[in-house]
């Protein structure tokens, strides 16, 4: 009985996750069609083939969905900082962590969406300010996360500056790198694991040296 149980409950995930990714696909392939604003919850659900309700079983509305897969990559990275080793210095775990991450977000990306819409989504938040603001409101909730687990690991108190020094620092490398991909490439993430790459290796040199000499 048991085993039947959980074989029940494993098919019925399955079902409900591929509903979800349905409905993820649909609606961002709408909105790259249409534009953000032009597209209604009954058009992405009619292409979905779910009702409204289910619709709104998976998501609040139309800014959940269109933020869904950049959230999945936001916590994919925070999951690969937290396995960070407690030995390694504080940018070396972040730097390491979002490396490392991309190396297997791109399959998970690509098992909703085709990179490419990925890109043109991204493309489509920085350039709705309702998108925009609810995605920076949520950076902002992700920069706060990371410094407290940054602390965390280095056993400071909550007074201390540095995590969130840190943390600014790293996130704003991480935004600057993200709008040149959005802007300049067809989607490869090898790029942009190497430009983000390069750009970490200069927030010590930006700090720390005269650009002058």
């Amino acid at each position: 009985m048991h085993t039947v149980d959980g074989a029940t409950a494993g098919l019925r995930e399955r079902k409900k996750r591929r509903t979800r990714d349905t409905l993820i696909r649909c609606a961002l392939e709408l909105f790259a069609d249409r534009g953000y604003e032009g597209t209604t919850v009954d058009e992405i659900a009619a292409a979905a083939d779910v009702s409204q309700r289910t619709f709104f079983r998976y998501f609040a509305g139309k800014e959940e969905v269109a933020l869904s897969v950049q959230e999945m990559v936001e916590s994919h990275f925070f999951a690969a900082v937290r396995e960070r080793p407690a030995a390694e210095p504080p940018l070396t775990a972040l730097r390491t962590a979002v490396l490392s991450s991309w190396d297997t977000i791109e399959e998970a990306i690509q098992s909703v969406v085709p990179l490419e819409l990925h890109v043109r989504t991204y493309r489509m938040i920085q350039s709705t300010p309702q998108l925009l603001a609810a995605h920076l409101r949520r950076s902002a909730e992700l920069e706060d996360r990371l410094t407290q687990e940054i602390a965390d690991r280095e056993g400071l108190p909550p007074q201390d500056p540095r995590p969130r020094i840190l943390v600014a620092a790293f996130s704003g490398v991480m935004r600057a790198n993200g709008k040149l991909w959005a802007e300049v490439a067809d989607g490869d993430m090898s790029e942009l694991k190497s430009t983000a790459a390069a750009f970490l290796d200069q927030i010590g040199p930006a700090l720390a040296e005269n650009w002058r000499s």
